[in-house]
């Protein structure tokens, strides 16, 4: 397979549309394993206000006979920091376009968004139940505490 950004000079896509995800064979299929990924610094536009939104996203998937390849992730995923979408869609998207493309054996992802008007909205979206006998951890993000 050939990989589009890896080893390569890649700029950042202007839309989540044009973006281009890698998909390169998995190094362990048959193996019932999650990779995650963690997001910690999430950007997107609000669709009225047009201000920056900021997530914390968690992707964790179960391969089949792919992977997606990191690079490509960071620059999908930084595309969105000029696109305006609700929380919701992007969320939702961004675990539907990942499962649709790469057909893992499961996928989930957690949006923990910052608060807007002062109301933090945390999105979840998920392919189905994981396989059974696979580990799945906790994904790790707090609620939102404020600042005490």
């Amino acid at each position: 397979m050939t990989l589009t950004h890896l080893g390569q000079t890649s700029s950042l896509p202007a839309s989540p549309d044009q973006a281009v995800l890698d998909y390169p064979a998995n190094p362990r299929k048959g193996a019932l394993y999650v990779a995650r990924f963690s997001v910690p610094e999430f950007t997107s536009l609000c669709p009225v206000t047009g201000q920056p939104d900021f997530a914390h996203l968690v992707i964790d998937y179960v391969p089949d006979g792919t992977i997606v390849e990191s690079k490509s992730l960071k620059l999908f995923l930084g595309s969105f920091r000029n696109h305006a979408a609700f929380h919701e869609d992007c969320t939702v998207g961004i675990g539907q376009r990942l499962f649709a493309e790469m057909k893992p054996h499961w996928l989930r992802i957690g949006g923990y968004w910052y608060p807007r008007g002062g109301i933090p909205i945390d999105v979840f979206w998920q392919s189905g139940p994981p396989p059974e006998g696979v580990w799945v951890p906790d994904q790790g993000v707090q609620g939102y505490r404020g600042r005490g």
